[in-house]
Parts: C-alpha cells; structure tokens; sequence
C-alpha cells in the first residue's frame, strides 16, 4: 500500500514536471514572437555555444570516424565487403551516430553551462535586478539561449559529420589503400537526401531541447549553490534522456515515410 501511494506520488510529480516544461516552452514562443529583438545577445550565444563547441565536437566526431571504422573494418574483411565500408560509414554517420553523439556532448557542455549560469544568476538575484530595472530577463536570457542551441546544433552536427568521414578515409586510406577521390565518390553515391535530411531536421529539435532543458533549470533552480549544482547536473540528464527519445520518433517517422 505505501508502495502504491510512493509511485502514484512520483506519478504526479513526474507529470506535473512536465506540464511545468510545456508552460515553460509555450512562454518561450510567445517571447520570441514579441519585440524587442535581443540580436546582439544573440549573436553572442551563438558564439558562445557554436564557435567554442567547436573543437571538442571536432575532436569526437574524428575519433569517432576513427574508432568505427576501425572497430568494423574485420568484421567487413571477414565477409569479403571490404568494398564498401565508406557507403555503411557514412550511412551510419551522417544518418545517427553523427547527430546523437553531437547532442549527447553538446547536453553535457552547453545544457550544464546555461543551467550553471542562470542558476548563479537566480541565486545571486541578477535576474531579479534585471525584472526591476525594466529588462526582461525571460527574453534576454532564455529566448537568446534557446534559439542560439537551436541554430547551432545542426551546424555542429554537420562538422562533426564531415570530420568523422574524414577520420573514417585516414583509416580507409592506411589500411586499404583507397584515394580521398575513391573514397568522396563512394560516400557521394551511397548518401541521399533521404539519408541527410531527417538527421539536419532532428538536429534542431536536438538543439532545442538542450537549450530549452537547461535554461528551465537554470531559471527555476532552488536557492544556494547546492541548487546551482543540482540544476546542472539533471539538465544534463534529461537534456541527454530527451535526445534519446527525440531520436527514437524521429526514426519511427522516418520509417512511416519510407514505407509510402
């Protein structure tokens, strides 16, 4: 009996979470249709989570190219399908390894940052001067955010995408010999639109649930550092378990679409 009455409390814990995350996007939509428009913050977010994302998604996405390749290329000789390794590396880059291991770094850089940041600005009331000073914090701080997550992550995705295929051909090159020129022509002819596009498109809901967890938490963090930390650390988590679930409808109606 106290069993039942603990999972029909987080029940309703859980669901009125998520209601809390619905108010909390719908609020978003109707700041970002109203001006004024904070493109200077903006651009610094998008700086601040592209541009300086950078590297560390370069740096995953050829060791990614690296290690998959690497990790497959026996199994591929041990059928005599050496051949076409370039046509299933890219496949399975651009289509899901590129864009799920992109947001899963991203969640875990830029969901922590912004919760981190917004937590300390609500603990050491920034954001309450700011409402008295006749700012809107919600737009200048949570709209910007959210819109500079969703813009670059498919940029991101899509550099890791590149680099990781070139991580792929340095292994290909070495160990099999194939030319850049082979191996380009290989991975042209064996990607579609079919393939590119459903990734670019999920990339942005990718972005934008990052973007949108960690201000959430951030925003409404408790008082005290302990809240700061606590923010960061579960909008990492569920920023991680909705890239998840995200890609997971992504490829059921990717699935409807190729059956029609």
């Amino acid at each position: 009996m106290v069993k039942n009455i603990f999972h029909f409390q987080g029940l309703i814990s859980f669901f009125d979470e998520v209601g809390k995350v619905a108010r909390f996007a719908s609020r978003f939509f109707k700041e970002f249709l109203k001006p004024p428009y904070e493109f200077r913050e903006l651009l610094k977010q998008c700086y601040t989570i592209g541009y300086q994302s950078l590297f560390l998604i370069g740096l995953t996405g050829f060791i990614m190219g690296l290690v998959f390749d690497l990790q497959t290329r026996p199994t591929m000789i041990e059928f005599g399908a050496e051949s076409y390794m370039p046509a299933m590396i890219s496949i399975s880059v651009v289509r899901e390894i590129g864009p799920v291991i992109t947001a899963l770094m991203c969640a875990g850089k830029i969901g922590s940052s912004i919760g981190a940041e917004l937590g300390s600005m609500k603990v050491t009331e920034q954001i309450d001067a700011m409402e008295v000073s006749g700012t809107n914090p919600f737009k200048y701080l949570v709209v910007t955010r959210i819109m500079a997550a969703t813009l670059m992550l498919p940029i991101l995705v899509i550099m890791a995408d590149v680099i990781g295929l070139f991580g792929s051909y340095l292994v290909e090159s070495l160990k099999g010999g194939v030319t850049l020129q082979l191996f380009y022509n290989k991975v042209m002819n064996n990607l579609s639109f079919g393939d590119m596009v459903p990734s670019f498109i999920k990339s942005y809901f990718f972005g934008f649930a990052i973007g949108l967890i960690g201000c959430y938490k951030g925003y409404n963090s408790d008082k005290g550092t302990a809240g700061v930390g606590a923010a960061a650390n579960v909008a990492v988590v569920i920023a991680s378990m909705l890239v998840f679930v995200i890609d997971l409808i992504a490829v059921l109606i990717s699935d409807i679409f190729y059956e029609l």
